[in-house]
């Protein structure tokens, strides 16, 4: 967690780092009549046609360093791969107590879960699920900044449920617990480095560096499931995948990393930034004419907000966009979190959106833009504004 008491990179880290409940908050909860250790939470079930399987991935890319820790070597990522599915198969497990424990300490968030309730949340995914058939559209999901990626599970397996392949992306070193093959739990090495960066702007630097550094992870990923090299393919279903058709979202750091990687990559058709600043910001060549959403706090990302890089960017964006903003909304809000506590009666006050109307304003949103520029269909829900979303506000500064 950054702590340092400086201006406005500071102002624009602790909005990408702010905590989705307050301690008091939480402790009030953990001593009300119902104890929220003792209710089991669940991610609310998808919408979509479609059951939805899951796999998991480790993938090492050999022909990189990892920047924060060199001496550890290649560059390695947990990759959960979603897609849509028949019934059938062992539930999938959300993430493991190792992960819950340290995102609950990273998150000051021990009064409101146990670490075995976190790790046990019910999922809707299904491991050895049988895939439907055909070629669908892949979609790769980058999480915020410390977070592990299971926080984006909901999202995931929204979009599994709609016919899109999700590989939903863990980078090395970047959140506070992340379990990788042989019991290694690694941690936040990125948060140390960026903690002890002596100025503004270089505490901005890394992070610019660090979603450039998650724009090549995305694209390698991309590279291993639709690049099948020699008898041992990357990913055993990887001939589901539309390669034509790849879309990328993230939160926080994550939603800044989609920016950068369609900057690079053009495979890469559409993107969305879930509430994230812009620290690598968008080329002012624009991004090829590709369709891109901007969903975010209407407190913190509307055009007269702190976060100056939303406005500078949107205006550098030249293809199809939208930008949107949620009032009541915090920066957690387009995550699992706010959807989990809710279910045990924890909410922000700073951010009093309910968590149930958290999840249904993301999935709809951005479910419907990937339904657009993936799948050809057509979303009313994303030419105006909805009487059924008043949250939701299009901004056209």
């Amino acid at each position: 967690m950054l702590r340092t008491p400086r201006t406005a990179a500071t102002a624009l880290l602790t909005l990408a780092l702010a905590l989705p409940v307050t301690a008091a908050t939480a402790a009030s909860a953990a001593a009300s009549s119902t104890n929220p250790s003792d209710v089991r939470v669940a991610i609310p079930r998808p919408t979509g046609r479609y059951e939805v399987g899951r796999d998991t991935l480790h993938l090492v890319d050999r022909d990189r360093r990892d920047p924060w820790m060199p001496t550890a070597g290649a560059r390695e990522l947990m990759v959960s791969m979603y897609y849509p599915a028949r019934a059938g198969g062992s539930a999938a497990p959300y993430m493991t107590v190792d992960e819950a424990q340290l995102l609950l300490d990273g998150q000051r968030l021990g009064a409101a879960f146990k670490p075995e309730q976190l790790a046990g949340v019910r999922t809707n995914a299904h491991i050895g699920a049988r895939p439907v058939g055909g070629r669908h559209p892949l979609v790769v999901l980058s999480p915020g900044f410390t977070l592990n990626r299971a926080t984006l599970t909901m999202l995931a397996e929204e979009l599994a449920s709609k016919g899109n392949v999700v590989a939903l992306v863990d980078h090395a070193y970047e959140s506070f617990g992340t379990t990788f093959p042989g019991g290694r739990t690694l941690t936040c090495v990125a948060c140390e480095t960026v903690e002890k960066a002596p100025t503004d702007e270089e505490e901005k630097a890394l992070m610019a560096k660090a979603a450039a550094n998650r724009a090549t992870d995305l694209s390698f990923v991309i590279d291993r499931l639709t690049l099948p090299a020699g008898p041992a393919p990357a990913w055993k279903r990887w001939r589901m995948i539309d390669p034509r058709r790849i879309g990328a979202a993230g939160h926080s750091l994550g939603g800044n990393a989609v920016a950068s990687v369609m900057a690079a990559d053009r495979r890469v058709r559409a993107g969305v930034n879930l509430d994230g600043t812009f620290f690598a910001p968008v080329p002012a060549s624009g991004l090829g004419g590709r369709p891109f959403l901007m969903l975010g706090t209407k407190a913190q990302h509307s055009p007269d907000s702190i976060d100056t890089t939303w406005l500078r960017d949107w205006r550098r964006m030249d293809g199809w966009k939208r930008w949107l903003t949620v009032t009541g909304s915090g920066h957690f809000t387009f995550i699992d979190l706010p959807v989990l506590g809710g279910q045990v009666g924890i909410t922000d006050p700073t951010a009093p959106l309910p968590g149930k109307r958290s999840g249904e304003i993301t999935t709809a949103y951005v479910g419907a833009f990937f339904d657009r520029h993936l799948h050809g269909e057509p979303r009313p829900l994303l030419d105006g504004p909805s009487p059924a979303d008043p949250e939701v506000t299009f901004q056209n500064p």
